[in-house]
């Protein structure tokens, strides 16, 4: 396996278990507008997109027409705080222990997200994650100027600790759009986690170097 001085991994659904409360949120905020769609229809065309776009996306996909994605955005964006406020969110079992012993090897952590920065830092602040103890860094939305699956989220992390060679970095998702971050940039190791948005099936089309029951599965794959 590739020597990896950089570890690039997707926040809900793959390090961070928020019981897809982003996507149900979409899924409510469409309905408000009388767009009725699965749950699943919504992770097939939106998982890991940067929100606007997932809606927009899925409005195209659905030949919905009449519905202003900006205003779906709006209502969306305002349900989403309500529901984060009471949400319980946890990370995936044995997450942090693994930041730890990627940390421990000079492996750095950053974090990157669909989400934007105010959604992000929700996130941590619930998890009791600061950039610097459990984490070395975090990217979102709002960091780049193209979301998913452009590779500016990753050459940001790249350039925040000096790493001039793709082939080091990993990128983990639970995503197809995370696999083709990742491949955008280089990456010398993508993989797919079961744990989140999408199925194995879905992960393969993709075709990322690994699909793994969660991440916590990388660490036999890197360190065995």
């Amino acid at each position: 396996m590739k020597k990896i001085e950089l570890a690039v991994f997707d926040m809900a659904g793959t390090t961070v278990n928020e019981d897809n409360v982003v996507y149900k949120t979409v899924r409510a905020a469409l309905a408000k507008h009388g767009v009725e769609v699965t749950l699943d229809t919504v992770l097939e065309f939106g998982a890991g997109k940067e929100k606007f776009k997932a809606i927009a996306d899925i409005l195209e996909q659905t030949q919905t027409n009449g519905i202003d994605a900006d205003v779906v955005f709006k209502d969306f964006k305002g349900m989403l705080e309500e529901a984060y406020a009471n949400l319980e969110v946890t990370s995936y079992d044995g997450v942090e222990a693994f930041f730890q012993l990627l940390r421990s090897k000079d492996v750095k952590v950053v974090l990157n997200t669909g989400y934007d920065q105010k959604t992000a830092s929700s996130l941590l602040e619930k998890l009791g994650w600061v950039a610097g103890n459990q984490i070395d860094a975090v990217i979102t939305a709002d960091d780049v100027v193209n979301g998913r699956p452009s590779s500016e989220m990753i050459d940001r992390a790249m350039n925040l600790f000096g790493i001039t060679k793709s082939e080091n970095v990993l990128k983990a998702g639970d995503s197809v759009i995370d696999i083709e971050e990742g491949k955008n940039a280089n990456c010398g190791i993508t993989v797919g986690v079961l744990t989140g948005a999408q199925t194995r099936e879905q992960l393969s089309t993709a075709e990322p170097t690994l699909i793994l029951d969660s991440l916590t599965d990388l660490e036999e794959v890197l360190f065995s």
